[in-house]
C-alpha cells in the first residue's frame, strides 16, 4: 500500500519565472518588499505582475512546520526527506501565488506565467523520480494555449489542472470550458476544483477573516451542487472532478439539499451514490465525523491532504498518519482513502 497526500502545495519563488523563456521573460513579476523587514520568517512580500499584488510568502508562516527549501522546492531531496519522515510515498503539488492566476487582466502575462510554473514543475517532477506529481495551471483566458499546456503538462508528471468554483465571471458549468474538459477527459486527467475566490470585486468584499469562509470554501460547495443541477458531468462520461480543501463535512447537506430540491421539481430522482455517479472526489479532514460523512460519499469517493506548505484551517501535516489510526472508520476505508481513492482520482 502506498500513502497519497491528495492535497499539497509549492510557494512560487524567483527560481520559478527562470523559466520563462524569449517573450515571456517582459512578463516576469518583480517583488515588493514589504514596510516591515525586521522578522523575516513572518514578513509578506510581494509580486506584483499588471496591476495585481498577490502575497509572495518567501517563507512559510513559522506554523506551518516546514521550512523554506522543502517548501519553495529550492531543495527537492529536503521535501523528500521530510516526505519519508511523515510516511508518505507521494504528494500531489497545488500552486500558491497562482491559485489567483485567473483574475489577471492581460491574458498574455496568464500564459506567460502558466508556462514558467508547468517547466518548472516538470523539472521537480523528474528530480522527484515521479514522488512529486502536480496539478497543471492553465492560462484559461486564452484556450488555444491553455489546451496545448494541458497536453504538455500530461507529458511531463501532471495528474489534473486547476479550476475553482468561481474564476472570472465563470463558474465550472461555463460551456466555455467544454473544450478543455473534452481535451482533459482525452488525456485521463481530472478537474481539480480548489479552495479560494478568483474574482476581483468579490475579493474586495470578502476580505476580512470574518467573511472568509465565502472567499475559500463556499465556492467549491456551490460548483459541486451546480454541477450535479447542470449534469454537465454527463456531458464527459469518463472526466473525474476533484473537491480540495474545503473539508468534506458539507456533503451529507448538499447531496440532501439537492435530493429535496429535484423531488420539488420532478424533474428527476437523485442517484443513489451523486459521488460515485458524477466520478467525484472530495478531500476530508481529520477532525470531521467520517463514518457519518461516508454514509453519504460511500468509501470509494473520499481523499485526504495535509494542506503542506501552507498554514491555514486545512493544514495538518500528520494528517495522513492521524486518519490511518483512526479505528472510528474501518480498516479497508481508511486504506481507500489514502490511497486508491488518490490513485483512482489523479490516475496514478
Amino acid at each position: 500500500m502506498a500513502v497519497i497526500d491528495a492535497d499539497c502545495h509549492v510557494i512560487e519563488c524567483e527560481r520559478t519565472w527562470e523559466y520563462m523563456e524569449g517573450e515571456d521573460r517582459r512578463h516576469r513579476p518583480r517583488i515588493l518588499e514589504a514596510a516591515d523587514q525586521s522578522d523575516p520568517l513572518r514578513r509578506n512580500d510581494f509580486w506584483l505582475f499588471d496591476s495585481n499584488l498577490e502575497p509572495k510568502r518567501a517563507f512559510p508562516p513559522v506554523s506551518s512546520g516546514t521550512t523554506p527549501e522543502s517548501s519553495e522546492l529550492t531543495d527537492v531531496e529536503a521535501r523528500l526527506r521530510h516526505m519519508d519522515e511523515l510516511g508518505t510515498d507521494i504528494q500531489v503539488l497545488y500552486p500558491t501565488t497562482l491559485l489567483g492566476l485567473a483574475t489577471l487582466s492581460r491574458p498574455r502575462t496568464q500564459v506567460a506565467m502558466c508556462r514558467a510554473y508547468n517547466r518548472w514543475m516538470a523539472d521537480i517532477w523528474r528530480r522527484a523520480k515521479g514522488r512529486l506529481r502536480w496539478v497543471a495551471t492553465l492560462p484559461l483566458l486564452t484556450m488555444d494555449t491553455a489546451l496545448e499546456e494541458l497536453r504538455f503538462s500530461r507529458d511531463n508528471g501532471a495528474c489534473g489542472f486547476l479550476l475553482q468554483g468561481l474564476m472570472g465571471e465563470r463558474t465550472p458549468i461555463d460551456e466555455y470550458y467544454f473544450p478543455v474538459y473534452a481535451e482533459a477527459s482525452r488525456l485521463d486527467m481530472p478537474v481539480c476544483i480548489h479552495s479560494g475566490l478568483v474574482n476581483h470585486a468579490l475579493s474586495g468584499l470578502f476580505h476580512s477573516r470574518a467573511t472568509a469562509l465565502w472567499m475559500a470554501k463556499v465556492p467549491i460547495i456551490t460548483a459541486f451542487h451546480a454541477l450535479v443541477l447542470s449534469r454537465v458531468p454527463d456531458k464527459f462520461p469518463d472526466l473525474r472532478w476533484g473537491f480540495l480543501e474545503a473539508a468534506a463535512s458539507w456533503v451529507p447537506y448538499v447531496v440532501t439539499d439537492l435530493g429535496a430540491r429535484l423531488d420539488r421539481t420532478g424533474t428527476r430522482k437523485l442517484d443513489e451514490n451523486v459521488l460515485r455517479r458524477n466520478r467525484f472526489y472530495v478531500a476530508c479532514q481529520t477532525e470531521e465525523d467520517l463514518p457519518y460523512i461516508l454514509q453519504y460519499a460511500g468509501e470509494d469517493h473520499i481523499v485526504i491532504g495535509s494542506d503542506y506548505g501552507h498554514a491555514d484551517t486545512s493544514s495538518q501535516l500528520e494528517a495522513l498518519k492521524i486518519l490511518q489510526a483512526n479505528e472510528t472508520v474501518a480498516p479497508d476505508a481508511r486504506r481507500k482513502i489514502v490511497d486508491d481513492n488518490a490513485r483512482a482520482l489523479y490516475g496514478i
